[in-house]
């Protein structure tokens, strides 16, 4: 079996809908299986990027805010979009100061992701900020943020109960838990 050589083969491809964060393709294909098919793709015209803040004293900070998406309120790390062809690690500087006015010194990256590879190309950087100072925070106009500092072992448990269900939250806390042997 070739794990490289794509089984797919794409008859054609339409966009559907657009709007200035994604577009959404239908496509006819034919299958792995040589059968005809369809597939939706859901094209991000950002990356993802995610932040997990570690102060001095071993705290983390999440943000919560009401998804319209999900109609549901969610606890996350600090985490946006970084435009295509940006580094995704300046958007996630800008990220970090917007949502909670922290900026850091230190910065690692700790993953690169794929949120749901089933439906969307979406793709995360995910990373770990240090040496932290305290300024003022710009969030967005469609954002009313909450920030929560809270030791790093309590937002990892939060995640494993399923209080924090957000795919990069989830992914980057459980990344850093490992690194750190929590």
């Amino acid at each position: 079996m070739n794990t490289t050589e794509n089984p797919w083969q794409t008859l054609n491809s339409t966009v559907r809908y657009e709007n200035p964060w994604l577009s959404i393709r239908h496509e006819d294909v034919v299958t792995p299986a040589g059968t005809p098919g369809i597939y939706g793709v859901v094209s991000f015209k950002n990356k993802a990027v995610g932040v997990v803040p570690i102060d001095a004293e071993g705290y983390t900070y999440l943000v919560g805010q009401y998804r319209y998406p999900l109609n549901e309120y969610s606890w996350e790390i600090p985490e946006g979009g970084s435009p295509v062809g940006t580094d995704p690690l300046e958007s996630a500087r800008r990220e970090l100061r917007e949502e909670t006015g922290l900026i850091a010194q230190r910065w690692t990256k700790i993953a690169r992701i794929h949120t749901s590879n089933s439906a969307t190309d979406e793709e995360g950087f995910l990373y770990i900020a240090e040496e932290l100072e305290q300024g003022d925070h710009e969030p967005e106009d469609t954002e009313q943020l909450h920030v929560r500092r809270l030791p790093l072992g309590e937002a990892v448990e939060m995640a494993m109960r399923s209080e924090i269900t957000d795919a990069l939250s989830v992914s980057a806390l459980l990344i850093v838990a490992r690194l750190r042997g929590i």
